[in-house]
């Protein structure tokens, strides 16, 4: 007897995706099932390139076709991803499906560190990535993507003049740094930072993307209001090391985009600088500047906790020369890896469960 396409879904409505809880089915993530004699062909369509559970979710997909058709059934599946996206009919960047903002509490924290590699692992794993760099004041996005002596160009689009963001490492990347000579003082009041910000996020050819991430400046201030003011925020980001003076000022810009006006989602915490490890002894863990502070405050706030990374000498190297340290093959380059593979999960989960983020009207 024929199989038919009813089959093979009624079949795999059996496996359930890890994180949202549901079936494939149900979910729309099964697409051009073919059946020819004993041959089944399908393609299941993952909500991000960078899901760390590819593997698990072919194999369960294999398991249910064979417990259904037997073992002699042929079963080709294709992997391809669709990033989800709560951003639809958004006037402003409506291409872009994800804005994410990468906060923290206090400045010196690693923040752009971890935005700049967040970035380029994300894009590594086939997603499309632009950065902005909303720390106005002390802008280090150009260098360490080493393009600090490159400006953007403009074009006319519909008699406006739209700026063409740089692009690095497969990134898109726009900061006032890059419109500004590096030696010079940006001395602004608030509001004309906010118009820089507006002006990256309206003023800017960003095409399609999948993440956009905000790397925004220490604290809470005029351009994360601006920010939420100007967009809807898919999530936040807040990024701390372990000791308590950066743990306390960490839970202020956490409790920020929870006040009830603001309402931005917490995505989660990422300890940086969690463990020193010296480079000739690469198995030895130093917890220099405490332990798992990140983690309580996760914990405490119930939000989840993305990973930590360590203080190695080739981070601070890697920065500097702008050759994100994702880039090597290294310790580093792998929990950069995974934090952006549980960052895109914990994105899927959030646009799957909760409403959409309103554009805040704050007086």
């Amino acid at each position: 007897m024929a199989i038919t396409k009813e089959q093979v879904l009624k079949a795999l409505r059996n496996v359930e995706d890890p994180d949202l809880k549901k079936d494939l089915v149900t979910l729309g993530m099964i697409e051009d099932v073919a059946i020819e004699g004993n041959k089944i062909s399908f393609t299941v369509v993952l909500t991000t390139p960078a899901c760390p559970l590819k593997e698990l979710i072919r194999n369960n997909c294999e398991k249910a076709i064979e417990d259904d058709f037997g073992s002699e059934v042929e079963v080709n599946i294709r992997m391809t991803s669709n990033v989800t996206s709560i951003r639809n009919d958004a006037p402003l960047l409506p291409d872009v499906k994800n804005i994410i903002a990468i906060a923290s509490g206090k400045g010196g924290v690693g923040k752009s560190t971890v935005t700049a590699n967040l970035a380029v692992a994300l894009a590594r794993s086939g997603a499309k990535v632009g950065v902005i760099d909303a720390d106005i004041f002390g802008p280090s996005i150009p260098v360490m993507f080493n393009v600090e002596h490159e400006q953007p160009h403009m074009v006319q689009e519909n008699g406006k003049n739209m700026i063409i963001p740089i692009e690095q490492y497969g990134i898109k990347l726009m900061s006032i740094g890059l419109l500004t000579p590096a030696e010079h003082a940006i001395v602004w009041r608030g509001p004309m930072a906010g118009s820089a910000l507006r002006q990256f996020l309206g003023d800017t050819k960003w095409g399609e993307l999948d993440y956009l991430l905000i790397d925004l400046p220490p604290g809470t201030s005029d351009i994360h209001l601006t920010l939420v003011q100007t967009v809807p925020v898919t999530g936040a980001v807040i990024v701390t090391t372990p000791q308590k003076v950066a743990i306390a000022d960490a839970a202020k810009g956490l409790a920020m985009f929870r006040q009830p006006q603001i309402n931005v989602p917490v995505l989660g915490v990422v300890e940086n600088m969690a463990y020193f490890t010296p480079e000739e002894l690469p198995d030895n863990k130093y917890y220099i500047f405490g332990r798992e502070g990140g983690v309580k405050l996760a914990e405490k706030n119930g939000v989840p906790f993305l990973g930590e990374i360590p203080l190695v000498q080739s981070i601070r190297e890697s920065g500097d020369s702008g050759y994100p340290a994702v880039l090597k093959d290294d310790v580093t380059a792998e929990a950069f890896k995974v934090l952006a593979e549980t960052l895109a999960r914990q994105i899927a989960i959030r646009n799957a469960s909760a409403q959409q983020t309103k554009v805040v009207e704050v007086n």
